[in-house]
């Protein structure tokens, strides 16, 4: 079996990165520290991995308690970095920055009613240490596991921190989730502690956390503490004995607490991802490897500076989050931005404002949110002052390359460089992105990071490198971040990661390598259409209707066809003050045709107002599927728009244009 994706995108446009920013970048200083002259020199020399990321370890100045005596030991499907060495993440991202950084901020925080806190590195190590102590009394020790359901406000990172400093592993569960996936997490980890909040503010709304949390509490027999912090003064229900308020078992905590020392290969957090089989799967990350990891990231893509301030708009809850928000930024002495609310609260334009108060210099979102503004229209940054922008980024999905091409001239003033990157929860850190000195091509996520190796092969195992054909997008050797199972779920872990392939890990991307070797992600294997015997990939589709100066969003899957296998559907979110009708439907037909190929055009188009999106803003295809097909959609408590399903089922109901 040889078959490959049909590769039907073509984007020539190609961006050189400004001499100025080449110059002055840390990727640049780097390579002429160790005589580098070219990205491709560099990427060859980085094959060496454990010379790679032992220089890691110095560019971003991890302080082990105890040195590493070896750097890797790589048994298939397990991975252990920096073997013997003595180590806290927590001693780098807050101990060594309080002595070093004391009076610099750490977090500009904004609540979405518009209240303000600056926080020192300073006062973060303070209240750390506190909340630290307080977990110590109430029995947290060192591999006890705490569950964290708060929504955005600085007590989250606290949270983190002060779990990570004592050795326990913490369990962040995205606060929009709903109370049985709090539940479901809270079981597998058979968590000691819970912290939540009261409640937090979104759209113009109190969201209840903690009276909701009750309702599953009485099944969760591990918990034995519930901390609440109040932020909203909702009215909370306070079991006694179970129940305490943050504010009050802080009060007179000592501002000192020992860090644990730990190994470096133990378990500092869990992070659950989406299963296919519904059970969310305990993604496991180490201490000492995701350290090294996200910074050197950071550092070398984002090329943060003493002086910058870094904004990444994802939520805590995600992987993004923990990596891009708390300990990468942290480590490197950062200054980062963190708000609690929705993007477009009260106007469309609060990111906007938010970035010309702050001077925001690097800012890093995701395509749905791009496209999202898209649709709103530019007026809205163009209201303000972006000029402190000097670098873009990208996270989550793939992004079309119309988007890519708004955000570059809207947002970045046709000057900043975009850093699309492609990772996942499972792979701790950035594992695929440009660096600021690589020539850009807009929708591509161009090449691995140096020291992490990548391809993409058919279904024999067969590298399909630079042969424009898409399959299946694998790495093909370790990287220090990389997940160390799941927990309790050996055979789950090898199963899903590694038995494709013998020792490779397998990502359940569709992508192909271009002719300079750049990589385009094609999006889940799992959405592949399969249309008169070739395999197209959705995102591609996707990306040719957002191209159209109509649309802002599309979500592209399959229907079972008796004569091609599948016809190609389409549900499409057109821009402000556009209005559908068949004479658009059938321009959006050709214009896939001619952008990339008649095998592509879509036999049916249904014009919404929204898409069915994960709380992490990824488009759910498999929802519009089910709910064109008239099946049930399944569990649909992640979305963090549920009633955008039933304006699927509306446009499905009434085929093609609704203005529903």
């Amino acid at each position: 079996m040889t078959e490959t994706i049909a590769s039907l995108l073509q984007e020539g446009r190609i961006y050189n990165p400004p001499e100025e920013l080449v110059e002055n970048s840390n990727v640049k200083k780097f390579m002429d520290k160790h005589g580098i002259k070219t990205y491709e020199e560099l990427l060859e020399r980085a094959k060496d991995i454990e010379w790679f990321w032992n220089e890691m370890v110095k560019e971003v100045g991890i302080e082990w308690y105890k040195e590493p005596e070896k750097t890797l030991e790589w048994n298939p499907p397990y991975v252990k970095w920096f073997i013997g060495a003595e180590y806290n993440i927590v001693n780098d991202a807050l101990d060594r920055q309080a002595r070093l950084r004391k009076n610099k901020v750490a977090y500009i925080w904004e609540g979405e009613p518009g209240d303000i806190r600056k926080i020192t590195y300073g006062e973060l190590h303070r209240e750390v240490n506190r909340f630290a102590n307080a977990l110590r009394e109430f029995g947290v020790e060192r591999g006890d596991r705490v569950t964290i359901w708060l929504p955005m406000i600085p007590e989250l990172p606290i949270a983190m921190l002060a779990c990570a400093k004592i050795g326990a592993i913490h369990s962040v569960v995205f606060s929009g989730f709903s109370e049985k996936a709090l539940l479901d997490r809270i079981l597998d980890a058979e968590a000691k502690i819970l912290i939540t909040a009261d409640g937090f503010y979104r759209g113009g709304n109190v969201i209840e956390l903690k009276n909701r949390a009750d309702g599953v509490l009485n099944d969760a027999p591990s918990i034995e503490k519930v901390i609440v912090y109040e932020r909203c003064n909702v009215p909370t229900n306070m079991k006694e004995g179970r129940d305490y308020w943050w504010q009050d078992v802080v009060r007179n905590q000592p501002k000192e607490c020992e860090t644990e020392v730990m190994d470096a290969n133990d378990i500092l957090f869990i992070l659950y991802t989406s299963g296919t089989t519904g059970k969310p799967k305990g993604v496991i990350h180490a201490h000492g490897g995701y350290a090294v990891g996200v910074a050197a990231t950071l550092k070398l893509i984002f090329d943060l500076k003493e002086d910058d301030i870094w904004w990444c708009s994802a939520d805590i809850g995600w992987i993004t989050g923990h990596s891009y928000i708390v300990y990468g930024p942290l480590i490197l002495g950062t200054t980062s931005v963190m708000y609690e609310g929705s993007p477009t609260y009260p106007k469309p334009d609060r990111w906007w404002e938010m970035i010309e108060k702050y001077a925001v210099t690097v800012f890093y979102t995701a395509p749905t949110a791009i496209r999202m503004f898209m649709r709103l229209g530019e007026e809205w940054p163009q209201k303000h002052d972006l000029s402190t922008l000097r670098l873009l980024g990208t996270v989550g999905e793939p992004i079309n390359p119309e988007a890519w091409i708004w955000y570059y001239k809207y947002i970045g003033n046709e000057k900043c460089q975009i850093m699309d990157t492609w990772w996942q929860t499972e792979t701790g850190m950035q594992l695929m992105s440009p660096l600021p000195i690589t020539p850009l091509k807009p929708g591509s996520a161009t090449k691995p990071f140096p020291g992490v190796e990548a391809d993409v092969y058919d279904p024999d195992g067969n590298s399909l490198s630079k042969k424009n054909a898409g399959g299946f997008l694998v790495l093909t050797k370790p990287w220090p971040a990389m997940l160390r199972g799941l927990w309790r779920a050996e055979e789950r872990y090898i199963n899903t990661y590694w038995s494709t392939y013998k020792d490779i890990y397998f990502t359940g991307d569709a992508a192909r390598i271009d002719e300079d070797g750049y990589f385009w992600i094609q999006g889940r294997l799992d959405d592949v259409l399969n249309v008169s015997g070739h395999r197209i990939g959705n995102s591609e589709v996707e990306s040719a209707l957002v191209s159209h100066p109509a649309v802002s969003e599309a979500a592209v899957v399959g229907k079972p066809h008796e004569i091609k296998g599948e016809s190609i559907v389409a549900f499409v979110v057109l821009r402000s003050g556009i209005s559908p009708d068949g004479k658009l439907m059938d321009s959006l037909k050709e214009h896939v045709a001619k952008e990339i190929g008649k095998i592509a055009r879509p036999d049916e188009i249904y014009f919404v107002s929204d898409l069915p999106k994960t709380r992490s803003g990824k488009i759910m295809r498999r929802v519009c599927r089910s709910v064109m097909l008239g099946k049930d959609p399944g569990d649909i408590s992640t979305l963090a728009n549920p009633e955008a399903v039933e304006v699927v089922k509306e446009a499905a109901k009434f085929g093609g244009v609704t203005s529903k």
